[in-house]
């Protein structure tokens, strides 16, 4: 214990708190720093998502213009998804649909699943030497359909700028159900402007619209927002330990994304250069956005048995030179 301070949140910890007025009003949300200049939110009401994240005073996230919404104003026809989409540093996809809206298997799937929209079961938290610990469990289940449990656990490293994630998804059920998940890690303003660099170590990389090969370096280039920009997807082809990065020579500060590509085998480039509209997509995720029906017809859908489960990681480190 630090002879110099009253209690741990003088410099360092998680706090507690619930959101007040509009939309947000009620929403319960932890405040998290490591005392070396990484602070970001845990939105418990949505999935334990990450909503915010700072470094030494500098946002990294889009925040969307319908800011912090409850889940209780959740639309989940057609694109409704988009009215409560805070986008924020990441918003979990899943974990029974990921993109597009579809007719799959006899089911009406909702844009990029439900379970973003769903408040935690149980939450909880604690500080030790080796750093600060979150855990929380999501409940994605119905009668009569499937019935799955999500396990989130972070570690935020007190010695360094690191956020260690780690996500087991258990199918309690009785049926094989559908499991289709992808992080919508989403980069904004100031750290994502026309000076910033982004690195892929893509073997191969695809426009999803017309599925045309592309050349890297077009699709990696950061533009100043245009009026009327149209938003475009990229699928890149990535293997083995991988580790993306983002870094913005204005601020001097970046954030590196590292992963097994082998276990989410699928990364998505999600570019917006609107006005307002500002944001830079870098999803990886057992899938691809293009819907659950374009999956299981390519052979590509991934399951749970009954009593089964996956698990996986993903590390987020934020620096400056």
């Amino acid at each position: 214990m630090n002879k110099y301070m009253g209690h741990i949140n003088q410099t360092m910890g998680v706090e507690e708190m619930r959101l007040s007025g509009g939309k947000a009003d009620g929403m319960r949300m932890l405040y998290v720093r490591n005392g070396k200049g990484l602070e970001f939110w845990v939105s418990v009401d949505r999935c334990a998502d990450i909503s915010r994240l700072s470094f030494k005073g500098d946002n990294y996230s889009y925040f969307s213009p319908c800011g912090y919404v409850s889940p209780q104003y959740y639309d989940d026809k057609g694109a409704g998804f988009l009215k409560s989409f805070t986008a924020g540093f990441f918003t979990t996809c899943g974990l029974t649909a990921v993109g597009s809206c579809c007719v799959d298997d006899g089911e009406e799937t909702p844009l990029h699943g439900t379970i973003s929209n769903t408040p935690c079961e149980n939450i909880g938290h604690w500080t030790s030497e080796d750093g600060i610990h979150i855990k929380a469990i999501i409940r994605d289940a119905r009668i009569f359909s499937h019935k799955l449990i999500l396990e989130r656990e972070y570690i935020v490293s007190l010695d360094k700028n690191e956020i260690s994630l780690k996500d087991t998804v258990k199918n309690i059920g009785n049926t094989v159900s559908p499991l289709m998940l992808l992080y919508h890690c989403n980069m904004g303003y100031p750290l994502l402007d026309e000076n910033a660099k982004i690195t892929v170590p893509s073997t191969n990389v695809v426009r999803r619209s017309d599925g045309e090969e592309m050349e890297l370096e077009k699709c990696l280039e950061v533009e100043k927002p245009k009026n009327g920009y149209e938003e475009v997807c990229y699928y890149h082809a990535l293997s083995g330990d991988t580790e993306i990065s983002i870094y913005n020579p204005n601020i001097k500060k970046g954030l590196k994304m590292s992963y097994d590509a082998d276990q989410l085998k699928y990364f998505t480039q999600w570019k917006m250069m609107g006005e307002y509209d500002y944001v830079m997509g870098l999803e990886p995720g057992n899938c691809t956005p293009d819907g659950r029906k374009v999956m299981r017809e390519k052979g590509l859908l991934e399951f749970l048995n009954p009593g089964e489960e996956k698990t996986f990681s993903l590390k987020f480190s934020v620096y400056e030179e």
